[in-house]
């Protein structure tokens, strides 16, 4: 086998990153996400492109939070490996992939290979989960009309029922922050999140029963990428009634009201009572996301 070039990319070869074979699709679900092209970065052998990479973050971020974009061709799993091995960033990696992805032979098959890549160049998966884009043609789902929603500007109230909410989750992202630092921890990280996401704090909103016991929150959010649900969290315990579900009718109602064209969420697939809410108000599965995280 001949021998193999890792190049970063800059405005006048950023062409090159378009020249591998799409075979997962990422093309079309990535058609309005905009990538540096110095935090580009291919493999070539004999000139010709087997491995490619982009690392995304925000537009005022002087790092990348994530790898957003990892391909290869078959039987190049290694320089895959190398390509990532090679860069200063060791964020996690967010590979996307088709629904229902295992059951034809042809995806599972360059999936795995990308699995079998991101192993070799140290990483781990954190949790696979479902990918969601609500629009217009869905229809708005039916407000329940069982909680009051209001705004709150005091952060303590959001960091306080986040700490409750984290105590006992089924998130996976949570549960490492947990495990490194305690709830305060993963709570941290999720105002963190809202912090820097682009639209208004004004939209963080608390949900409570007619008792005016605290529910849970619900968190209508733009990211750089567009409109989202930022996060839907019911404190325990007032779990069991079906909440989760109130909430995010409420932040898909909060955004289409304030025109949104479409809503992107996302959830683990391990957490069922969330993925039922979701296929409930109507959201559809668009693709499925395998996070990796780097080992030391």
């Amino acid at each position: 086998m001949t021998d193999m070039v890792i190049r970063a990319l800059d405005e006048n070869d950023a062409h090159l990153f378009d020249e591998l074979p799409d075979t997962l699709g990422a093309r079309a679900y990535h058609r309005l996400t905009t990538w540096r092209p110095d935090w580009q970065r291919v493999a070539l052998r004999d000139g010709t492109v087997v491995a490619r990479a982009a690392w995304w973050g925000g537009p005022d971020d002087t790092e990348p939070l994530a790898v957003d974009c990892f391909d290869l061709i078959e039987g190049e799993e290694e320089a895959g490996a190398e390509l990532l091995r090679s860069t200063p960033w060791r964020v996690d990696v967010e590979l996307n992939l088709p629904p229902g992805w295992r059951d034809s032979p042809e995806t599972r098959a360059a999936a795995e290979a990308r699995f079998t890549a991101l192993r070799a160049a140290g990483y781990e998966l954190l949790v696979e989960r479902f990918i969601y884009r609500w629009t217009p043609e869905c229809g708005l789902p039916e407000r329940p009309g069982r909680l009051d929603f209001a705004p709150e500007p005091d952060d303590a109230v959001f960091f306080d029922a986040l700490r409750r909410i984290h105590s006992v989750t089924l998130d996976a992202h949570a549960q490492r922050a947990i495990g490194e630092g305690g709830v305060e921890k993963a709570a941290q990280q999720e105002i963190d999140f809202f912090r820097w996401c682009p639209s208004p704090r004004e939209w963080w909103q608390v949900a409570r029963t007619p008792e005016g016991d605290l529910a849970g929150i619900h968190i209508p959010a733009r990211n750089p990428a567009g409109p989202c649900v930022g996060f839907i969290g019911v404190v325990p315990e007032q779990r069991g009634h079906g909440y989760a579900r109130d909430l995010l009718a409420e932040c898909t109602h909060y955004l289409a009201e304030r025109g949104a064209e479409f809503i992107a969420a996302a959830t683990d697939q391990g957490n069922f009572p969330m993925a039922a809410h979701f296929a409930e108000v109507g959201y559809p599965v668009i693709r499925e996301r395998a996070n990796f995280q780097f080992v030391e």
